[in-house]
């Protein structure tokens, strides 16, 4: 069954709301952790996309094939010849139309005007800079980014739903300083957490490390936006809010096997990871063995 409309990338087509492609796509984002962004994975083969308007800002990351594509946007016309890796940037308010010749694996994302309008104001500016549109865009550190989104939304959140929010701030925030039409700086923060907020945020995460932990609620208890308890959090204790519950989890985790009283699930649910399959996964990643191995030699 397709995703619901709610769930796709929207474009708005003679005066109506609808998917950006109709085939159903390979993998949607439908239970990520991220508000106002979406994620699609198609195989598309040799097809013309209507004319259609983008009510958010649009990316496209070709991940496997080599087509030739043709455009049409504001007046002008091209025929390029994308390989993998290579990006499409739309900014919100796009109007165009597009024909692909051949089959290519890509990921769509768009991105809502509320999440760059969020993220610009915790960036210290006023308002949203425009995005430049570009149709053959290489940008190494956003396709790794892109990629990433991917890979996590395939997995079903194994990292769990901080690191998804994290994903998509940095997103935003990336698109933003090197995409805009307008030179973006993004404010200096230094000074970290004050150590009684930390020391209350280290609390909090302890206390409910067994449940899903997401950045606004770390940031509420620091009292901050999410951007910048991100930014603080990395500079009071040197490793990201994504890492540092990774890493008391596993703690968590090692202590409850040293017990041997829980089942290695029982102790990923105990932990806070999303299944067994994930701990394992992780533990063996970060600790070279799996829990089982571990136990037995501890």
């Amino acid at each position: 069954m397709a995703a619901p409309a709610t769930e796709r990338v929207i474009v708005v087509r003679n005066s109506r709301e609808e998917p950006l492609l109709t085939g159903r796509p390979r993998l949607t984002s439908s239970d990520s952790p991220w508000k106002g962004i979406v994620l699609e994975r198609h195989t598309v083969g040799s097809v013309e996309v209507p004319e259609h308007d983008h009510g958010s800002l649009c990316m496209h990351l070709q991940l496997r094939g080599d087509v030739e594509m043709e455009w049409w946007s504001e007046g002008r016309n091209a025929i390029e010849q994308p390989r993998a890796g290579s990006m499409i940037l739309l900014p919100e308010g796009t109007r165009d139309r597009l024909r692909w010749e051949g089959t290519s694996e890509r990921l769509i994302v768009s991105v809502t005007p509320a999440v760059m309008k969020k993220a610009a104001e915790e960036a210290g500016l006023n308002t949203s800079p425009h995005v430049a549109m570009q149709w053959h865009l290489h940008d190494e550190g956003l396709r790794a980014l892109l990629a990433e989104m991917g890979r996590e939304a395939e997995a079903g959140w194994p990292a769990g739903s901080l690191y998804g929010e994290l994903l998509g701030m940095s997103l935003a925030q990336t698109l933003l300083r090197r995409h805009a039409t307008s030179s973006v700086t993004l404010k200096d923060l230094r000074g970290g957490i004050p150590l009684v907020r930390l020391r209350r945020v280290l609390e909090w995460i302890e206390f409910h490390l067994h449940t899903d932990v997401r950045l606004e609620q770390l940031a509420a208890e620091a009292q901050l936006s999410p951007f910048h308890f991100a930014r603080l959090f990395r500079e009071s204790t040197g490793i990201t809010p994504h890492q540092y519950v990774l890493e008391r989890r596993m703690e968590r985790a090692k202590t409850l096997l040293k017990l041997g009283k829980l089942t290695v699930a029982e102790v990923a649910q105990d932990a806070g990871f999303s299944s067994a399959t994930n701990f394992v996964r992780a533990f063996r990643e970060r600790i070279g063995v799996t829990p089982g191995d571990w136990s037995r030699a501890n």
